[in-house]
């Protein structure tokens, strides 16, 4: 057995998420050669479910469990795991929510002695009852919503993979009754992300059993992770040969509570992932390691056009992110109190203009010229830089990377190459489109896409999981960090830490995969030194467990401390050597 290239296939499937079209695709040679593959995704499902009653403490035997059950294989999955709990003494109820049943699902829960109640008046279910009146469709969805709530734990297998769009019908209203409904009373969008703690150990803040997910939870964007209807938040989801991308990409992400993966020993060799998570061999890669020869020049040079008159904080934030990140030299650009505080703060620094490998501008920066008063020589400085940028400019390909944060969005030329770098967050992102920061947060790999189609940068969309999108859409999540990071002044390290990596590529030209993969690593290690910092173990992304493989539990975690923006810059060495390491 070759033990390297098995390894390199099990972090492939811990950090690579796959569209469901190619996951279909790699399911039907096994299907084909009679695989199990029902049977092996409902026996982890039965497992699963029965170590979340003992988490509760809670005896199989004992247990009320309600079933969601859709009409096609994500539902006979549901069926036949439920019928295992069953044989093992709990009291199931399934609930079909569409015109059938997978047949043999069906009848392996029939023969455990598992209940059905069926909601759709013309389902033609065998020996259920059908052809009800819209009144008494509405108590029985009544009836099974309670019956959800009495149990120790839901299981939801209403839709899987084959859905594309917001949940419709029945099972929409399910979801809506039981989950997060798709919009409140005025029609307008409500919170994306379920209303949980993001750290553990705060229990029943919702009311809501404990809900297990197969494949994936009923109304999340499969393939784009987004959120824009009803849907079923979980606090685990079984998933099945592959992570679909909503495992990973924000919001839906959130919705999918603890991961464990089963693996059907799908061949992944030549399937492009639609998502990748940066893990620490990733991040890694893009830090540069000194060599015997190296200079301060050699080593890296950032400039920074950052902090303003109104808040220089902002500068000495950038610089000493910048200088701790492994470069050579930091170079500062700014008006006379900025200069100070950044001389006392980093004394290392250089003032003034000079050659750089990168530059990083607009944190702290003020975003609006219109008042006269409010010019701020800032943002003349970073315009006349951008400028350069334009791909209009015959030049533009040869200029170094640039990190474009915060007040600098709105300077950005029309279009510009790879190497530039957009920082916003779901705010600042909804306003360079000109739509909402509610469509933002549902849809974020959507907008993160649509604007590096639009201008041709590189898009570091900033978040409990941050999404990056570079050239051609390839796409990466960073969730290292914990919770503890909404805190002022992250997004200025996180420029900072940014501008010394692009810099460390050692070329005015970078490949643009190459800059995709360094701002990704970027982002990670700036999650990383904030978990450093706040002794957290809780992260915005955890990669899954492989069903069969026991390890340590990921489902409480150390909960650390509060920190600020220079905490985690101060362990921005220490998330290096661990990347290293």
């Amino acid at each position: 057995m070759d033990t390297t290239n098995d390894a390199e296939r099990r972090g492939t499937l811990l950090h690579a998420a796959y569209a469901a079209a190619d996951v279909r695709e790699m399911e039907r040679p096994l299907l084909d050669d009679g695989v199990p593959l029902m049977r092996m995704a409902a026996n982890a499902v039965a497992h699963t479910a029965a170590a979340m009653l003992d988490d509760e403490d809670v005896d199989v035997e004992d247990a009320v469990v309600t079933l969601f059950a859709g009409a096609g294989d994500n539902g006979g999955d549901g069926l036949f795991a439920a019928a295992m709990l069953a044989e093992e003494g709990a009291q199931v109820n399934a609930v079909a929510v569409g015109r059938s049943l997978h047949d043999e699902g069906f009848a392996a829960l029939v023969r455990a002695g598992g209940k059905i109640l069926v909601l759709d008046p013309s389902a033609e279910i065998p020996g259920c009852a059908s052809g009800f009146t819209p009144g008494e469709a509405g108590e029985r969805l009544h009836a099974a919503v309670d019956v959800a709530r009495r149990s120790h734990l839901v299981i939801d297998a209403m839709t899987g993979i084959g859905l594309t769009g917001a949940l419709r019908g029945i099972p929409a209203a399910v979801a809506a009754s039981l989950g997060v409904p798709a919009a409140d009373g005025r029609g307008d969008l409500v919170s994306p992300l379920p209303d949980r703690p993001a750290l553990p150990d705060r229990e029943g803040d919702d009311g809501l059993p404990l809900v297990l997910a197969v494949d994936t939870p009923s109304g999340v964007g499969v393939d784009d992770g987004s959120l824009t209807g009803a849907y079923i938040p979980a606090d685990a989801t079984v998933m099945f040969g592959a992570m679909k991308p909503c495992a990973m990409l924000p919001p839906a992400t959130f919705a999918c509570g603890r991961l464990t993966l089963v693996d059907f020993g799908f061949d992944l060799d030549g399937v492009e992932p639609a998502a990748e998570a940066v893990d620490r061999d990733l991040a890694a890669g893009a830090i540069r390691l000194p060599r015997v020869d190296d200079a301060k020049y050699s080593r890296g040079v950032v400039g920074l056009v950052t902090g303003s008159a109104r808040y220089p904080g902002a500068a000495v934030l950038t610089t000493r992110a910048a200088a701790r990140t492994n470069v050579g030299m930091v170079r500062y650009l700014g008006p006379e109190r900025a200069q100070d505080m950044v001389l006392a703060a980093l004394p290392e620094a250089v003032l003034g203009k000079g050659h750089v490998q990168s530059w990083v501008v607009g944190s702290g920066v003020p975003d609006n010229d219109g008042d006269p008063e409010l010019r701020d020589i800032q943002r003349e400085t970073i315009a006349a830089l951008l400028a350069h940028y334009s791909t209009d400019d015959e030049g533009s390909a040869a200029m170094p990377p640039v990190v474009v944060d915060a007040g600098a969005l709105d300077l950005l030329p029309d279009h510009v190459p790879s190497q530039v770098v957009l920082t916003p967050h779901a705010g600042e992102l909804a306003r360079m489109l000109g739509v909402s920061t509610a469509e933002v947060a549902c849809e974020p790999l959507r907008f993160a896409r649509e604007a590096q189609t639009a201008t041709g940068a590189t898009v570091l969309l900033k978040g409990p999981a941050t999404i990056v999108v570079g050239d051609g859409g390839h796409t990466f999540v960073a969730g290292a960090g914990p919770a503890w990071l909404g805190t002022a002044g992250a997004g200025d390290v996180l420029a900072g830490l940014t501008g010394a990596l692009l810099a460390q590529t050692g070329t005015a030209d970078p490949d643009p995969e190459l800059v995709a993969e360094t701002v990704a690593s970027a982002a990670y290690l700036h999650g990383s030194a904030a978990a450093i910092a706040s002794e957290s173990e809780q992260r915005g992304w955890q990669e899954p467990e492989l069903f069969g493989m026991r390890g340590r539990s990921r489902r409480f975690h150390t909960l650390g401390h509060p920190i600020v923006a220079s905490d985690v810059i101060g362990a921005i060495p220490d998330a290096l050597a661990d990347a290293l390491s």
